[in-house]
């Protein structure tokens, strides 16, 4: 479903703020794999899903979406193969339309737009079941701009929006990290739940590495742009934290010192 072919990145390359990114990075996803991204700050995870979704373009190296190359697609020729939840709840959606408008947006993307943009009487039907089983009352409120709902009720919705056409591919990017820890949980639990239904194929950055262990079928640990994890199936399913801790200080040679992750 995905491959990262020996991928390089480097920014301001040739000046003083030079920064080497990632790695001669290779990652290979199969169809269905759910995996969970791990790492301190400026390990390359965030880098690495721009990458994915064409925000950037590798220095070196291959994409490969369904065995198709994408490397030099620009993002809005991507948005057919992925679907996205970003940190920030106001990001994913647009803050001045309704709730049917922003999922009539999220079911016509990758589609040309024509002139009958108006949105049917079975569409809307069909946004009020799908709201109306997410359970967070918003099936009676479709015509309510998106601006006036709480930052788990936007981000729930973006989520809803990003696998409202099952897409190849889900990128999420620490898309709990700015809720409470009561609305995160309902979100992961919304998240795990449209995974499994619709058998989507995940990569879940996280800064929590209980979260990390728990979701998902495949974790995978980065450090100085590089994979040095890649743990999966009864070994993760027996993972504690502390043996996370002890494979990455044994696999990266230091210990690890980033406080977020630390204090999640």
């Amino acid at each position: 479903m995905l491959d990262l072919v020996n991928i390089n990145m480097t920014f301001y390359p040739g000046t003083p703020n030079e920064n080497h990114v990632l790695h001669h990075l290779n990652l290979h996803l199969d169809n269905g794999d759910f995996v969970t991204v791990i790492g301190g700050n400026g390990a390359g995870k965030s880098t690495m899903l721009n990458i994915i979704s064409g925000q950037y373009f590798p220095e070196s190296g291959q994409v490969l979406i369904e065995n198709q190359n994408v490397t030099w697609l620009p993002e809005h020729k991507r948005a057919s193969y992925l679907g996205r939840v970003f940190q920030d709840p106001m990001q994913g959606t647009a803050g001045d339309m309704g709730i049917d408008e922003n999922l009539a947006l999220a079911a016509r993307r990758g589609n040309r737009r024509g002139l009958s943009w108006g949105i049917r009487k079975d569409e809307r039907a069909s946004y009020r079941k799908t709201l109306q089983d997410f359970g967070l009352g918003l099936e009676g409120r479709m015509s309510t701009k998106v601006r006036r709902l709480s930052g788990g009720q936007r981000q729930a919705l973006t989520l809803l929006m990003a696998t409202l056409r099952k897409p190849s591919i889900l990128l999420l990017d620490e898309h709990t990290a700015a809720l409470d820890p009561k609305t995160g949980a309902r979100v992961l639990d919304l998240t795990r739940q449209l995974i499994e239904e619709n058998n989507l194929t995940t990569l879940m950055i996280t800064h929590n590495m209980r979260e990390a262990i728990q979701y998902g079928n495949r974790l995978i640990m980065m450090h100085a742009g590089q994979i040095i994890l890649d743990i999966r199936g009864s070994e993760k399913q027996a993972l504690t934290v502390e043996d996370l801790l002890h494979q990455f200080e044994k696999a990266s040679g230091t210990v690890l010192d980033n406080d977020r992750m630390l204090l999640a």
